[in-house]
């Protein structure tokens, strides 16, 4: 618990001017709510800088986001030719003009006082990056959707992290989601890397933690950001996560934390005890004791929930729970593959 760290309190923070950047790409169905979310901020409209980095988007993005340009001369557009979002990130820093940037996804909407509470805590707290707890909401309104939104809300689906599972005081963290950042750490840590197609912002923020910057989660501020709505797309969402947790390593230093590797081990444990027993068959035991724990805890998890919830998220909470866990485990074997393959070719 953080105490008594105020030092700048009495200030007027709706004074300052910020730069919300929007990263984006085929966004058509949550664009506009994007847009409402921020236009809609208790914050002085007139001290918002809204970039919206499009990467050539194929749908109705650019003409959703035009259309509110033509009402609100404060939002810009401009065309990511990369489509990733690192790239995104840095277009919009660079051509940003103000001394505060805040980065908010395209699939996510954010609380009416997102904006005051996150620049209020910048400086009351004298932090480098302010975010809160991100809310998970279903893509429609199916069974397996809200399952889907429960495994991604619970420990046992994403771990410690404090701003997914929830937390009920100040925390000093090492990443968070979007984030509210002074301009300055940009300056003084470098930009985004833009190698890395996921994952940038959890590095970055390792990075600036490094460097000796402080990072604030804060119950209070909150966002909301829509969950994949099958268990195949969020299969293909999660593999590429944790594909590029390892492969990253290939272009940065340590860009993740330990936790982010749990899937990783579970998956080698559970692969290479199957495979070993064909050559050593006692390891068929251990196969089976780590897969049997691991159905037993997803059971008793999922019952927990169905407790709370209704027996009718029993069995899809149990397939969601699976495809987060074994989707991004196989992803992480797959970027180790990837990158031990690079690094065999660089030696023949």
């Amino acid at each position: 618990m953080i105490k008594n760290q105020k030092k700048n309190s009495g200030i007027n923070y709706k004074k300052y001017k910020i730069s919300i950047i929007i990263p984006c790409r085929n966004e058509e169905k949550y664009i506009a709510k994007c847009l409402n979310s921020i236009i809609e901020q208790d914050y002085p409209i007139d001290n918002l800088e809204v970039i919206v980095v499009d990467g050539i988007s194929e749908d109705k993005t650019i003409q959703i986001v035009e259309n509110y340009r033509k009402k609100f001369l404060s939002i810009k557009i401009l065309k990511n030719p990369k489509k990733t979002t690192p790239y995104a990130c840095n277009l919009g820093i660079n051509n940003s003009r103000t001394d505060i940037i805040m980065m908010i996804g395209a699939h996510s909407t954010i609380g009416k006082n997102y904006i005051s509470k996150s620049v209020n805590y910048l400086y009351e707290y004298n932090v480098d990056n302010v975010g809160g707890l991100l809310v998970v909401l279903p893509g429609n309104t199916k069974i397996l959707a809200k399952s889907i939104v429960l495994a991604l809300s619970h420990p046992f689906g994403v771990g410690n992290a404090h701003y997914k599972i929830g937390s009920k005081e100040l925390k000093y963290v090492d990443t968070v989601f979007g984030g509210c950042y002074r301009k300055e750490v940009f300056k003084k840590i470098g930009l985004f890397n833009e190698k890395l197609i996921r994952n940038q912002d959890i590095e970055f923020n390792l990075r600036l933690k490094k460097a000796g910057g402080k990072i604030l989660l804060v119950p209070d501020i909150v966002s909301y950001y829509y969950a994949r709505s099958t268990l195949r797309a969020l299969a293909k969402n999660n593999f590429s996560n944790g594909f590029w947790v390892v492969y990253s390593t290939k272009f940065a230093k340590m860009p993740f934390s330990i936790r982010h590797l749990i899937p990783f081990f579970f998956i080698l444990s559970v692969c290479g005890s199957l495979i070993l027993s064909f050559i050593y068959r006692p390891f068929i035991y251990l196969f089976v004791l780590v897969f049997v724990a691991y159905l037993i805890s997803n059971i008793l998890f999922s019952l927990g929930i169905s407790f709370k919830k209704g027996f009718k998220y029993f069995i899809p909470v149990i397939l969601s729970f699976a495809t987060l866990h074994f989707s991004y485990g196989f992803g992480s074997i797959w970027g180790l593959i990837k990158l031990a393959g690079g690094r065999f070719k660089k030696l023949i």
